[in-house]
């Protein structure tokens, strides 16, 4: 299989994790990197032998270049994405797929128009844990999924991360932060939401780090919503900055005939858990899949795979901005005290083959 030419733009934290395991998939060649400070792509490039570094400028301009993967912040996925795409690249991006609505949809008819692809993480549900759940409902173990729970419990981020501030500015906290995995996940595992409603609130008005910095928060840090899916079910999530601790389950799915405990949906393996309705006690339950280690970078290389073989890829545009749009809408119902109704449905990616290796 021929190898599409990468080059990553955005070489923050993020970017180490793309560049470990991104050297090991056979769709893949990491080309060149760039970043808005040259250092961080020198020493990127350093650390993994990638064999160019450039300004953004220079990247984009590159021919040889297939694919970009934009790491950037958030508040510029948009800007950058159109870009690429504009200068004949196709583009996988960081979630969110965008910070509004509009700038997603943007990119989505920008890359229809130029006859390229776009995906986004996460890519978790393309882990063997995810993607074990996936087949024990498409297997029927737990009947018709009616109902779940799905709960991100943290006290922020300021206490450890190097650049905490975005994370509390427009485009950040927990739902934009952490939603994509949980609703990545359930929309994986029990297919579109139609509709939804909510509350969000700021508990507090600043944060600060530990060198006694201030953070202004701009954004609401405890979101309840409520998630009605096409098939009937209904689900809560709830994403909170504003917890100290908790004993709550990550994801549990309940279905006719048994309750499904799903894993961490920020990563990639174990465990799986299921109990049957007429059982006292929930069972550990076999991976099916591969991919259980941190594999960040296997949605990119499905991605690249599809491209070369000319069909659909799972990481695709319209989950993407089915996430967003879900996200936002939840922003929605809790301002203007209503359900907000979904424009669109998506199918759920096809599940990967057992024991697939890109």
């Amino acid at each position: 299989m021929r190898k599409l030419k990468v080059g990553i733009i955005g070489c923050g934290n993020i970017s180490t994790i793309y560049l470990t395991n991104c050297q090991h998939f056979s769709s893949l060649d990491i080309y060149a990197v760039a970043d808005l400070k040259m250092e961080n792509a020198e020493e990127k490039a350093s650390e993994f032998n990638v064999p160019n570094v450039y300004t953004v400028d220079e990247l984009l301009n590159d021919r040889e270049i297939d694919l970009v993967l934009n790491l950037t912040i958030p508040s510029v996925h948009a800007e950058v994405s159109l870009q690429a795409l504009e200068a004949g690249k196709h583009v996988y991006v960081e979630k969110p797929l965008a910070i509004s609505l509009s700038d997603g949809k943007k990119v989505i008819e920008k890359a229809k128009e130029k006859g390229l692809k776009v995906g986004g993480a996460p890519d978790t549900f393309l882990g063997g844990g995810i993607q074990t759940c996936i087949k024990l409902i498409e297997d029927g173990w737990i009947g018709e999924p009616v109902a779940a729970n799905a709960f991100f419990m943290s006290s922020g981020v300021e206490a450890w991360h190097p650049n905490p501030d975005f994370f509390y500015q427009v485009g950040g906290g927990p739902m934009f932060d952490m939603g994509p995995y949980y609703l990545t996940a359930l929309v994986a595992m029990m297919g579109s939401i139609k509709r939804v409603t909510g509350s969000a609130s700021t508990s507090f008005k600043e944060r600060v780090t530990p060198e006694g910095r201030k953070i202004s928060v701009e954004i609401p840090t405890h979101i309840a919503g409520v998630l009605d899916f096409e098939n009937g079910a209904v689900a809560s999530l709830v994403t909170s900055f504003d917890s100290w601790g908790n004993n709550l389950p990550r994801i549990e799915i309940y279905g006719e005939t048994g309750t499904l405990c799903v894993p961490d949906p920020n990563t990639f393996g174990g465990p799986v858990k299921f109990r049957r309705k007429d059982e006292k006690e929930f069972h550990d339950v076999p991976l099916t899949h591969g991919y259980t280690s941190n594999s960040r970078g296997v949605g990119l290389a499905d991605m690249a795979e599809t491209i070369i073989e000319g069909r659909d890829h799972r990481a695709n545009s319209d989950l993407s901005y089915h996430v967003l749009e879900i996200m936002h809408g939840i922003h929605i119902a809790s301002e203007e005290e209503k359900h907000y109704h979904l424009t669109g449905s998506i199918e759920r990616p096809e599940l990967l083959e057992m024991h697939k290796q890109f």
